[in-house]
């Protein structure tokens, strides 16, 4: 275990690079006085956001930790509160970075008019929360085996056991404090995602419905009230929230590997699976994720200090293929060489059908599913391929058409996706068992400071051209940042479909460990793996769940559009009054109170956050404490389902909307230009389809997984504590 220290010099070298990076952003130069006038603004608005949200979470943290203290063990809450924490931090400085460097993005456009020039900004302030995610995430991590399971002895032969307490709740004691680390990350992840996700939509929509459709103003206009809270959005939203999603992710595939290998090893007993090579395997997860952030620190730094080209798109494939590569080539190395000492017969009692390079094995298929989601994602939604292309053609019947055809769309394109995760679920389990459905998950998100960097250079290329067109920049600028903007759509579309796969395989791998501590020690029979929970799909608790489940995500969804148009009708009534009652706006001669549409938005999201994020953590306990471990087995099936389901229509639907509706704005369609009636019909689309791709889509994922997470941790507790 002393090695750990050794390991945690990785995510710190991440966050010494982040550091770094954020650094020589703000060296440079941020432009004319009107470019830190808007940035400023964007900047104060992303800021009071983070301190109010900061400030409501902080409560629920210490609600929560007490809780998790007294019901089960003091160093559950602990755990719980530095898994918040370090998904707090990269929150906040993600954010910090992404404000900061968006400004510098635009001047650099206007300065060099250059496009590769202009990427590596982007590129270097996306880095510093890529970079950050997998820094904290990986740390604490760490940390947690350091202090509980090393110098608390919670890994030690002795504590290995089940444990009953004061409430007889039976538990391995390492299982719930990574848990409940897992469970500090979900409740950040819900926060951002969520929140993040309504905050931005309301502000899109309103400048949208009123800017665009009623008075025909561009993308942007510094007349429109909402443009600066739009801006603001697309960091709340697209930065903070992606990031804190992928990092709940991330911890999840490597605490539900973690669960797996304690509860196998205390079945099996010492004899079929040591106590050193159970150890190895819990450990593995981490080197693997080690391996992954130090190829993705190649990744990143090869593109800051290459040449570069004119194609935007290209260098950012080559950071994630350089990413990936690397990724596979050290961790079979590793893997070779740090499992050697587990026995044929270990190998053969765990499920590795091929030896010890089983789980290297399944962590490839993971890597290889999540880059076909992606590349699918990327097909369904970028104007590059047919089917948003003869979307775009279909805006021509109207509103009513392109609707309905967008629906279309995000449903055939579900088919796919899924097909791929149960290719990767089947191959991954018959390689290695449940433990290789967890490290599939992990093998996905290896490299998560290379996906999160291209991810977040979108909307700070975003960001920049909001800003040139405030700042009344040159038409140059603006085709520069527009360019980068625009692969930072498709990018970010590729990004949905990475972060919903992730948390399929996440959430998969964490339900095979609700399974495993649904068992007591008046079910578990030393070297006998058959006696764990078994969920019988006939059995009426099991399907109920399963029914309940499956509607949960429809209902959560409801509330999350529900939040949206609240708040995105009271920007539009805003915007409104503001171009009826202030006198010389609309000519430009006066300015707009951009603040009153950044508080709406601010106040709409952390106001209807609440009922989301107590469906997501109290439904499984709830109805765990009625009707028991079965109906939750139930409730878990179907949530992870029908959320899948559901996000990969919304953020696909959406996403071919949006780019519809810029490819009629290139001109690509005959007879068909801005301002037009198609190009019309496809704002309208567009605007429908934001808070699916935006906030459904992506709240969706940490709906399934925060609920995993929360009855991993309490199963212990309705087991014993039932109704029914």
């Amino acid at each position: 275990m002393q090695f750990l220290w050794f390991l945690l010099i990785v995510p710190l070298l991440a966050l010494l690079f982040a550091r770094i990076n954020y650094k020589g952003i703000l060296k440079l130069d941020e432009g004319t006085s009107e470019m830190k006038e808007v940035s400023k603004a964007i900047r104060i608005g992303a800021n009071a956001f983070l301190k109010h949200e900061m400030t409501t979470i902080l409560f629920y943290v210490i609600i929560i930790g007490i809780v998790l203290s007294v019901i089960i063990e003091w160093y559950v809450g602990v755990a719980f509160a530095i898994g918040a924490f370090m998904s707090a931090m990269a929150g906040v400085v993600g954010m910090k970075s992404a404000t900061q460097t968006n400004v510098r993005v635009a001047n650099t456009a206007r300065n060099t008019e250059d496009i590769s020039s202009t990427l590596k900004v982007a590129f270097k302030g996306g880095s510093v929360m890529g970079l950050a995610v997998a820094g904290f995430a990986l740390s604490g991590m760490i940390l947690i085996y350091l202090i509980f399971g090393h110098y608390l002895g919670q890994l030690d032969p002795e504590n290995m056991i089940i444990k009953v307490n004061w409430l007889k709740i039976n538990y391995i004691p390492f299982t719930m404090t990574v848990s409940g680390y897992a469970l500090g990350c979900s409740l950040i992840a819900m926060f951002d995602r969520v929140g993040g996700g309504i905050y931005t939509k309301a502000a899109d929509m309103g400048a949208d419905l009123v800017g665009k459709t009623e008075l025909e103003l561009d993308e942007d206009d510094p007349r429109n009230p909402a443009a600066i809270a739009d801006n603001v959005g697309d960091n709340v939203g697209d930065v903070a929230g992606l990031g804190a999603d992928l990092l709940e992710s991330y911890i999840g595939a490597i605490i539900s590997s973690v669960v797996l290998v304690l509860y196998t090893q205390f079945l099996l007993g010492d004899s079929n699976l040591t106590h050193n090579s159970a150890i190895n395997l819990t450990l593995y997860p981490l080197i693997f994720m080690s391996i992954g952030l130090v190829s993705a620190m190649i990744g990143i730094f090869y593109i800051l200090k290459s040449k570069g080209s004119s194609n935007p798109h290209k260098d950012l494939n080559r950071s994630l293929t350089i990413s990936a590569g690397l990724t596979i080539l050290f961790s079979f190395i590793m893997t070779f060489f740090y499992l050697d000492s587990m026995t044929a017969e270990e190998l053969k009692n765990i499920g590795f059908v091929f030896g010890k390079i089983s789980p290297w094995v399944a962590s490839i298929a993971g890597i290889f599913s999540g880059i076909f989601i992606g590349l699918l994602a990327e097909y369904y939604t970028s104007d590059d391929y047919k089917p948003t292309q003869t979307l775009s053609k279909f805006a021509k019947g109207g509103p009513a058409i392109v609707i309905s055809k967008g629906l279309a769309l995000g449903m055939k394109s579900v088919f796919l996706p899924v097909g791929v995760l149960m290719i990767s679920i089947l191959f991954s389990y018959e390689i290695s068992g449940l433990y290789g459905v967890a490290m599939a998950a992990a093998g996905m998100l290896s490299f998560v400071a290379a996906t999160v960097t291209v991810d977040s250079y979108g909307p700070i290329a975003d960001n920049a051209g909001g800003i040139a067109e405030m700042a009344h920049l040159p038409k140059k600028v603006r085709d520069i940042t527009d360019k980068l903007d625009s692969v930072g759509n498709t990018t970010a579309a590729v990004g949905k479909g990475f972060a919903i796969g992730s948390a399929g395989l996440a959430a998969l791998s964490l339900f095979a460990s609700y399974i495993y501590s649904g068992a007591g020690p008046q079910d578990a029979g030393i070297g006998d793996l058959t006696h764990i929970l078994n969920l019988n799909i006939v059995n009426s608790r099991t399907i109920g769940g399963a029914l309940f489940g499956a509607a949960l995500p429809y209902f959560f969804s409801a509330f999350l559009i529900d939040a949206v148009v609240k708040a995105a009708n009271k920007m539009v009534d805003e915007v409104r009054r503001q171009f009826k009652e202030i006198p010389g706006l609309m000519e430009g001669t006066a300015k707009p109170d951009y603040e009153r549409c950044i508080k709406i938005s601010s106040e709409g999201s952390l106001k209807e956050i609440k009922i989301p994020a107590m469906i997501s953590v109290f439904t499984p306990i709830v109805t765990g404490f009625i009707f028991g471990v079965d109906f939750v087995g139930g409730l878990l099936v179907g949530t992870t389902l029908s959320g899948i389901m559901l996000a990969i229509f919304s953020a696909n639907s959406g996403g071919a909307w949006d780019n519809a509706k810029k490819y009629i704005e290139k001109g690509n369609i005959q007879d068909e230009k801005k301002g037009g009636e198609a190009h019309k019909a496809s704002v309208v689309g567009d605007t429908v389809g934001d808070p699916l791709k935006d906030t459904v889509g992506p709240s969706l994922d940490i709906l399934i997984k925060i609920m995993s997470v929360s009855s991993l941790i309490t199963v212990s507790i309705f087991k014993v504590y039932h109704l029914f």
